[in-house]
């Protein structure tokens, strides 16, 4: 094999490993959700979303059938004390090496209209949709017990 040809051939192969791994760079860390009760009509899910690509990507939808409705929600302050939870249409940024952490009181993913209740431990699909990654699909543990999320300001 000439030079020429072992270059192009090692610059396709890591052309192509950096596109189908590409997904793989995004991972999801402590995945949970909570709803009020078993009265509830809506419910949330929290986790930390880790970028281990060098390509920042965007958080731009999610879907489930847990509920009639699912939005990627944030809490603003309207002053006075008082917070108000809006849908965040553009998403949320995750930049490439670095993280967005999806906590209670803060960013979340919101279920509206909830197809039914939340018992402890049940098993919710979520899908993820990243603008450069695509799809992720995952299931998230309902727990009803935790009083905060993880501390990952070490990380």
């Amino acid at each position: 094999m000439t030079p020429s040809k072992t270059l192009f051939g090692a610059i396709a192969l890591a052309v192509f490993t950096a596109t189908a791994s590409f997904a793989d760079g995004i991972m999801i860390h402590d995945a949970y959700a909570r709803s009020a009760g078993k009265m509830a009509k809506a419910g949330a899910a929290f986790f930390m979303i880790k970028n281990e690509t060098y390509w920042d990507d965007r958080l731009i939808d999610v879907k489930s059938t847990a509920a009639k409705k699912v939005e990627l929600h944030t809490h603003v302050d309207q002053g006075g004390g008082v917070m108000k939870m809006v849908h965040v249409e553009d998403g949320f940024a995750i930049p490439a090496g670095g993280m967005h952490m999806l906590k209670r009181g803060g960013d979340h993913v919101m279920f509206m209209g909830l197809n039914s209740a939340w018992e402890q431990g049940d098993l919710l699909p979520l899908t993820l949709v990243f603008e450069k990654a695509g799809e992720i699909d995952l299931e998230v543990q309902v727990d009803l017990e935790r009083q905060e999320t993880m501390d990952h300001s070490s990380h």
